[in-house]
C-alpha cells in the first residue's frame, strides 16, 4: 500500500503517539449507468487516484477526535460515542458517526479512536467523497478492532450511512467502487446479485479528463430521492404488464414504448433514461472488448443527452462541458458523471491531446460562465485497502 509517509509524523505532532494502521479509499468515477445502481441495473464504473487516507490509533480518553488538516487545518472535531444516533445537520462528521451507528446494527462496535484524515478527493463534485470516507474510516476499524464482514457487507454499511443516517436513497455503486476498483481498469457491476462480474480494459492511447463544473451538488437536498420514487413507481405500473419485470432493470427498451401510456410523463422519461442506461452499458462492454472506441465514446455523449432530457440531472454548465467536448479535437465521448444536479463531466480523450484539449476546455469554459473549472487527469486506481502500522 502506497502513502505519504508524512501522514505518520503528522499524526505523531497532532496527537503525541505513533499511529497503528492506515486506510486508503479512492473516489469513483461512473463511467456508465447513471442511476442504474439503485434499479438493481448494470454500471461500468472505476476508482480514481485521488482518495481518503485515515491515519488511526486507539485512546483512553472519553472522546473520539479527528482532524483534518486540509478542510481545517487548526479544527479538532470530537464526539461522544454515547451521543451519536443522530445526525447533526452540515456535520462531516456525520458520515464517521454513521459507520459506527451501522456496525452496532450488526453486533460490532469501536472504542475511542484519534484518527487524522487526508482527503484528495474533490468535495461535492461527483466523485464520491462521501463513500471514500465512509469506506476509509470503515476500513481503518476493520484493522484497528479486528472486524470481519465481507466486501460486499462492507459496501451495504456506507450504504446504510447514505440510507439510514443521512437519509439519502442512493444505491451501492459508490462505495462498490471504491473498494472493488482495478488499477486500470473498469469494473461492471451487476446491483442485483451485488457483485462485480468482471473488468473491462479501455484501448491504451485514451485517458479520462474530469472537468468539474464547479456546481457543487448537495444530494440530500436534491431531488435525487424524487427521480427514485418516479422509477419504483415505473416498475411498479410495468410489473402487472411484463412478469418477472421487478425493476427497470428488466424492462426493455422496445418494452418500455409499447407501454409508455400506462406511465406519467415523469416516469415515463425517469424509466426511459434507466433503460437507456443499461442497455448502454451492455453496448459499451461490447464496443470495448473488441477495442472500439468510437462507439464507446458515442455513447457517452448519448449518455449525457439523456441524463439532461429524461433525467433532468444535469446543469446549464454541465451541457456547456459537454457541447464543449462535441467542439474540440481530441474527445470521443463525454458526459455527466455520478449524481448529477452539478458536480463533474468526464471526457475521454486522445492522450496525444490532453494538453490542447483542456488548456481549451478550460478557457472557453471561463469564458462562458466565468469559472476556471477544475481539470484533472484521472488515472484509474486501485480499490480501498489499509494495513497495520
Amino acid at each position: 500500500m502506497d502513502f505519504d509517509k508524512n501522514l505518520i509524523s503528522e499524526f505523531e505532532g497532532y496527537f503525541g503517539r505513533k499511529p497503528s494502521v492506515i486506510s486508503r479509499a479512492p473516489g469513483r468515477l461512473e463511467i456508465l449507468g447513471n442511476h442504474t445502481d439503485y434499479n438493481e441495473g448494470f454500471v461500468l464504473s472505476c476508482a480514481v487516484s485521488c482518495a481518503v487516507t485515515v491515519v488511526m490509533a486507539e485512546n483512553d480518553l472519553d472522546v473520539c477526535r479527528l482532524r483534518d488538516p486540509k478542510y481545517d487545518k487548526d479544527a479538532v472535531y470530537t464526539f461522544s460515542l454515547d451521543n451519536i444516533d443522530t445526525a447533526i445537520p452540515g456535520d462531516w462528521t456525520n458520515y464517521v458517526k454513521g459507520v459506527i451507528v451501522e456496525l452496532r446494527k450488526r453486533g460490532k462496535d469501536v472504542k475511542n479512536f484519534d484518527a487524522l484524515l487526508y482527503n484528495t478527493v474533490p468535495m461535492s463534485a461527483g466523485m464520491s467523497s462521501s463513500a471514500a470516507l465512509e469506506v476509509g474510516f470503515s476500513f481503518a476499524f476493520k484493522e484497528l478492532f479486528g472486524l470481519e464482514f465481507t466486501n460486499e457487507e462492507w459496501a451495504k454499511i456506507g450504504q446504510g450511512v447514505e440510507n439510514n443516517y443521512m437519509g439519502l436513497k442512493t444505491g451501492l455503486l459508490d462505495q462498490f467502487s471504491s473498494i472493488f476498483g482495478k488499477k486500470n481498469a473498469l469494473i461492471l457491476s451487476d446491483f442485483r446479485t451485488v457483485e462485480v462480474l468482471r473488468t473491462v480494459e479501455v484501448p491504451s492511447g485514451y485517458s479520462f479528463v474530469v472537468a468539474n463544473s464547479m456546481v457543487k451538488h448537495d444530494l440530500v437536498d436534491s431531488e435525487y430521492n424524487v427521480r427514485r420514487e418516479d422509477c419504483e413507481n415505473a416498475a411498479k405500473k410495468l410489473n402487472p404488464v411484463y412478469a418477472g419485470a421487478k425493476t427497470l432493470r428488466d424492462i426493455t427498451p422496445a418494452q418500455l414504448e409499447e407501454s409508455k401510456s400506462l406511465l406519467s410523463i415523469n416516469e415515463y422519461k425517469r424509466a426511459a433514461h434507466v433503460v437507456g442506461e443499461c442497455d448502454r452499458v451492455k453496448q459499451a462492454v461490447s464496443a470495448l472488448d473488441q477495442g472500439d472506441v468510437a462507439t464507446f465514446g458515442k455513447l457517452l455523449f448519448e449518455s449525457h443527452e439523456s441524463s439532461r432530457v429524461n433525467f433532468e440531472n444535469s446543469t446549464v454548465e454541465l451541457d456547456y462541458l459537454v457541447e464543449l467536448a462535441k467542439s474540440l479535437d481530441g474527445c470521443l465521448g463525454a458526459r455527466l458523471s455520478g449524481g448529477g444536479f452539478g458536480g463533474i463531466s468526464i471526457h475521454l480523450v486522445e492522450n496525444s491531446k490532453i494538453a490542447d484539449y483542456t488548456s481549451k476546455l478550460a478557457a472557453a469554459f471561463k469564458l462562458q460562465v466565468g469559472v476556471d473549472p477544475q481539470i484533472i487527469v484521472c488515472e484509474i486506481g486501485q480499490g480501498a485497502e489499509a494495513i497495520k502500522l
